[in-house]
């Protein structure tokens, strides 16, 4: 007789069945799923939950990783635009462990690819720019900018309280593989830009304090 939902072959249950269903295997939760938003705030007041973007909240027995900010962060964009769009900007250099946690999700989209618009008042933003083939990547299942896409727009669009900082990081993560001169060359390469002073002041900056 084949097993059941929830029971392995010999009727034993299966450690699944108290698991809650979300896409990192129930560590991760957003307000208005499995939980309200306000239930998730009272969880978080117990101690039982640590609060990571927007309404998403990650269990306090689960260290916050690459994949659950990036989740997270994609819980603050409408489902439809999913497929559409990239985190970017402080967002993405956020999700790689480099920066601090955005007010605002920040979102990017080839000006190429028609894609609708956000609601004025929500809680990302989104920017329509030139992608190349080379510019995004796959973090929990999430398109992220890659780490030196990242690292030009946070020279060129970042604040000055977190910008030169998080270029430090980036540089220092081994796993980003993104030495701060190729930020350079590339941006040096790339013709008219603005901000492009300030921002490879930031770059030079970040690459001198961070020896």
């Amino acid at each position: 007789m084949p097993a059941t939902q929830g029971s392995t072959a010999q009727g034993q249950p299966s450690a699944r069945r108290n698991l809650a269903i979300n896409s990192t295997g129930g560590v991760l939760f957003h307000g208005g799923t499995i939980f309200s938003h306000v239930e998730l705030q009272a969880m978080r007041l117990d101690g039982l939950m640590v609060h990571v973007c927007g309404e998403s909240y990650v269990r306090t027995d689960q260290p916050s990783t690459p994949a659950i900010r990036a989740q997270s962060a994609l819980n603050a964009v409408p489902r439809s635009l999913h497929r559409r769009v990239a985190l970017a900007r402080q967002t993405a250099a956020w999700i790689y462990g480099c920066a601090p946690a955005p007010s605002v999700v920040s979102l990017v989209t080839d000006h190429r690819r028609r894609t609708t618009a956000l609601p004025l008042s929500g809680p990302a933003v989104m920017h329509q720019v030139t992608l190349g083939p080379c510019d995004l990547s796959t973090v929990g299942g999430v398109q992220v900018t890659s780490p030196l896409r990242t690292a030009l727009d946070v020279a060129i669009h970042g604040q000055d309280s977190w910008a030169v900082d998080a270029l430090r990081n980036i540089a220092a993560a081994p796993e980003l593989r993104c030495p701060l001169h190729l930020v350079v060359l590339s941006l040096e390469h790339a013709g008219r830009v603005p901000g492009k002073a300030r921002a490879l002041a930031r770059l030079r900056e970040a690459m001198r304090t961070g020896r």
